[in-house]
C-alpha cells in the first residue's frame, strides 16, 4: 500500500511539474528570450553587468539585476540568482510604484523559472500565479503572457546587454515599443544605444553616414541629464566630421557627476581618435582605478600606446633611432601587455587578437604573430565587417612583414568576397589596387594584376574601366601564349 501511495505521489509531482513547465514557457522573461551567451563570454558579461550596477547612473536598473540573476543561474548559482531578483523587486517598489504590476512581470517570471530549476515547485507556482493575477488585472487575454511596450523594452535591454549577435533583435524590440509610445525616454534611450552599436559595425565606406545620429540626438533631448548618451552622441558627431560639436557634448558630460566611469571611457575614445593621446590615456587610467577588470579599458589603453608608437615612427620617416627607437620598443611592449590583458578578460574579442598580432609583428616575432592571427581567422564570426577587417589586416601582415604578395592577394580577395559595404571593404579595395599597380610597375604578374584591376573597377561599378583592364589582360595573355 505504501509503495502504491509513493508511486502515486511521484506521478502527481511529475504531472504538477509538467503543468508548471507549460506555464513557464509562456512567460516573457530572460529564460524565454533566447539570450545567446557562450561559456567564454560569461565572465566578461558578468563583469559588465556588475560595472553597470555600480557605475552607470540610470533610471532603468531593474533589468540589469534581472540579467545578473539569469547569469548567476547559468553558472549554477541559483541562491545568488534569487538574491539578485529580490534586489530587482525592491527597486521596483522604490522607483516604479506607479507601474509596479507591469514592471514586476519579468522579475516574477524569472523567480518562477529559478525556483522550478531548484525543484521548489510550490514557490514556482506562487510566482506563476502572481503573473496570472497581473494579466487578469490588466484584462490581458493570455494567462501568462502580456503584450505591452514595457515588456518589449525589457526584452530589448536584455538582448542588447548579451552581445552584438542579439543587436538586431534588440533593435526590433525597441522599435515595437516606440510605435506605441514614441516619446518615451527609456524606449528612446534603448533604441539609440542599440542603433549606435549597430552603426559602429555597419559604417560604410562613406564615413559621413550615420544611422544612429538622429536617434542619439532625440535621446539626449528626452534625457538631458544622461551624460552617457551625450558621450555616445559626441562620438557619432566625430564620425560625421562634426568634431567641434561633439567636443561640446564631451565637455558637458565630463562636467557632470553622472555615470563617471562610462563618460571617461567614451571621452577617452573621442580624444584618442582626435589624436590627443596623453589626454585619452589620463582619462582611461582614471576610469581603470574603479574598474580594473574592464576589457574595454585595457583595449583602449593598448590602442593609445599603438597610436603613440605610430606617431613616433611617422615623425622619423619610419626609421626611429636612439631615444625614439627605445620609445617605440617600450610602447610596443606596453601595447602587447594591454592587449594580452584584454584577451584574458574577454577571449572572444576578435579584433584584440589582430591588434596583438600586429604588435608582435612589430617586434619581429612573426611566428607568434602568425599564431595570433590564426586564432582570429579561425573564430566563428557573424559580423561581416569584422571578417573583412581581419582579412585586410592579415593581408597587410603578409604583404609588409612576410613579403608574401600571393598570400596578401588571397586574403584581400577573401575579404572582398564578403559583399557587405563597410569601411573595411574600402580599405581592401585600396590595398589590392595599390598592390596590383605596383606589380605592373615592376613588370611582375602583369596579366594577373590587370585582371585584378578589372575586378576592382567592376566592384566600384566603373564598368568601362573594368572592360579596358580585362581587355588589356587578355591581349597580354595572348601575346605571352600565342596558342591561347
Amino acid at each position: 500500500m505504501e509503495s502504491l501511495l509513493s508511486s502515486h505521489s511521484t506521478k502527481s509531482d511529475e504531472s504538477h511539474g509538467n503543468l508548471i513547465e507549460d506555464g513557464l514557457v509562456q512567460l516573457r522573461c530572460h529564460f524565454t528570450w533566447g539570450l545567446f551567451v557562450e561559456a567564454l563570454e560569461m565572465p566578461d558579461l558578468e563583469n559588465r553587468v556588475w560595472e553597470e550596477i555600480h557605475f552607470l547612473d540610470t533610471k532603468y536598473n531593474v533589468g540589469i539585476h534581472n540579467l545578473l540573476a539569469y547569469v548567476k543561474h547559468l553558472k549554477g548559482q541559483n541562491e545568488e540568482a534569487l538574491e539578485s531578483l529580490k534586489e530587482a523587486e525592491d527597486l521596483i517598489q522604490r522607483e516604479h510604484t506607479d507601474q509596479a504590476d507591469v514592471r514586476s512581470l519579468v522579475t516574477r517570471g524569472n523567480f518562477a523559472w529559478v525556483y522550478f530549476h531548484m525543484g521548489r515547485l510550490a514557490e514556482a507556482q506562487t510566482y506563476l500565479d502572481k503573473v496570472e493575477n497581473t494579466c487578469k488585472k490588466l484584462a490581458n487575454p493570455s494567462r501568462y503572457r502580456i503584450e505591452c511596450p514595457e515588456m518589449d523594452c525589457e526584452e530589448g535591454w536584455a538582448l542588447m546587454k548579451c552581445g552584438r549577435k542579439n543587436y538586431e533583435r534588440a533593435k526590433a524590440c525597441f522599435e515595437k515599443a516606440l510605435e506605441v509610445d514614441p516619446g518615451n525616454p527609456e524606449f528612446s534611450t534603448g533604441y539609440a544605444i542599440t542603433v549606435y552599436r549597430l552603426d559602429s559595425f555597419h559604417i560604410s565606406a562613406e564615413r559621413n553616414t550615420a544611422i544612429s545620429l538622429q536617434p542619439l540626438e532625440r535621446a539626449v533631448r528626452l534625457n538631458p541629464e544622461d551624460a552617457y548618451i551625450k558621450v555616445l552622441l559626441a562620438l557619432k558627431l566625430q564620425d560625421v566630421e562634426q568634431e567641434a560639436e561633439g567636443e561640446r557634448y564631451i565637455a558637458e558630460a565630463l562636467a557632470s557627476k553622472s555615470s563617471k566611469v562610462y563618460v571617461l571611457r567614451y571621452a577617452s575614445k573621442f580624444y584618442r581618435r582626435k589624436g590627443s593621446l596623453n589626454k585619452a590615456l589620463l582619462l582611461l587610467k582614471t576610469a581603470l582605478q574603479d574598474t580594473p577588470t574592464s576589457a574595454f579599458l585595457h583595449h583602449q589603453i593598448g590602442l593609445c600606446y599603438r597610436a603613440q608608437m605610430i606617431q613616433i615612427k611617422e615623425a622619423t620617416n619610419m626609421q626611429p633611432r636612439g631615444q625614439d627607437r627605445e620609445d617605440v620598443a617600450r610602447l610596443v611592449q606596453s601595447a602587447i601587455c594591454e592587449f594580452q590583458k584584454t584577451l584574458k578578460l574577454k577571449p572572444t574579442f576578435e579584433l584584440a587578437y589582430v591588434d596583438l598580432a600586429e604588435m608582435l609583428a612589430e617586434t619581429g616575432d612573426h611566428r607568434q604573430a602568425e599564431d595570433t592571427f590564426q586564432k582570429a581567422l579561425c573564430m566563428e564570426i557573424i559580423d561581416d565587417h569584422i571578417r573583412q577587417e581581419i582579412h585586410y589586416r592579415y593581408g597587410q601582415f603578409q604583404e609588409h612583414h612576410r613579403k608574401s604578395e600571393d598570400k596578401a592577394i588571397t586574403h584581400y580577395l577573401k575579404g572582398l568576397k564578403i559583399e557587405k559595404m563597410s569601411y573595411a571593404r574600402g580599405k581592401l579595395l585600396h590595398a589590392l589596387e595599390k598592390l596590383a599597380k605596383r606589380c605592373i610597375h615592376r613588370n611582375v604578374r602583369v596579366v594577373e594584376s590587370f585582371s585584378l584591376l578589372g575586378l576592382i573597377h567592376k566592384l566600384k561599378e566603373e564598368v568601362s574601366d573594368a572592360l579596358l583592364c580585362y581587355e588589356r589582360a587578355l591581349r597580354l595573355a595572348t601575346d605571352l601564349n600565342p596558342m591561347f
